[in-house]
């Protein structure tokens, strides 16, 4: 599923021969979930949520209308999307991550347009990370357990801390990547020993 564009996307694909899975305790009412998406108990997918192909979207989830989930994601457990998030493909978002889209929010005042949110292809959340409304994770990104992200991360960084700030960077796998001044440190650090 492309979805650089979300309004550009029309319908994920509910037609295939192996239709999404959906628990019995779990509440969809979008028509737009893809094939092969396993939806599991105290799950809601809203009306007008989009959900891609082969996601997993585990228990106590929630999806509001305008939230977008691109193919082969991961819902960990405890994972509120909110309208103006967009997760794009191969998407890792980990138990209890915090997503927030109203920069400065009150009770009974709603944005008429939300600050656009976007996981880019591939990258990883962490367990309990916050993410501010607004900000962009760039692709293959690796964001550590209980980060605050509050400006956007570029694409194949390692990120933690309150607030995240870039601290390695990472491949396609998430490992992480050793530069020459690592190299060099760890040389200097043997020849010390």
């Amino acid at each position: 599923m492309f979805i650089h564009d979300p309004d550009l996307l029309l319908s994920a694909d509910t037609a295939s021969p192996s239709p999404a899975w959906i628990h019995p305790a779990a509440i969809v009412e979008s028509n737009r979930v893809g094939s092969g998406t396993r939806i599991w108990a105290f799950a809601h997918v809203a009306a007008g949520a989009i959900v891609g192909r082969d996601c997993n979207i585990c228990d106590h989830t929630f999806l509001e209308k305008g939230s977008v989930v691109g193919d082969r994601v991961t819902l960990k457990c405890g994972v509120y999307l909110w309208n103006g998030v967009v997760i794009e493909d191969d998407v890792f978002i980990g138990p209890n991550v915090s997503f927030c889209n109203d920069p400065y929010p009150r009770s009974k005042i709603h944005l008429s347009v939300h600050p656009r949110t976007f996981i880019r292809r591939g990258a990883s959340i962490g367990s309990g990370a916050v993410i501010l409304p607004g900000v962009e994770i760039g692709a293959y990104c690796m964001i550590g357990a209980g980060a605050i992200v509050t400006e956007s991360i570029p694409a194949f960084s390692l990120a933690y801390g309150n607030p995240a700030r870039v601290q390695g960077r990472v491949d396609k796998q998430g490992q992480p990547i050793r530069t020459a001044a690592d190299v060099w440190s760890s040389r200097a650090a043997s020849r010390a020993a």
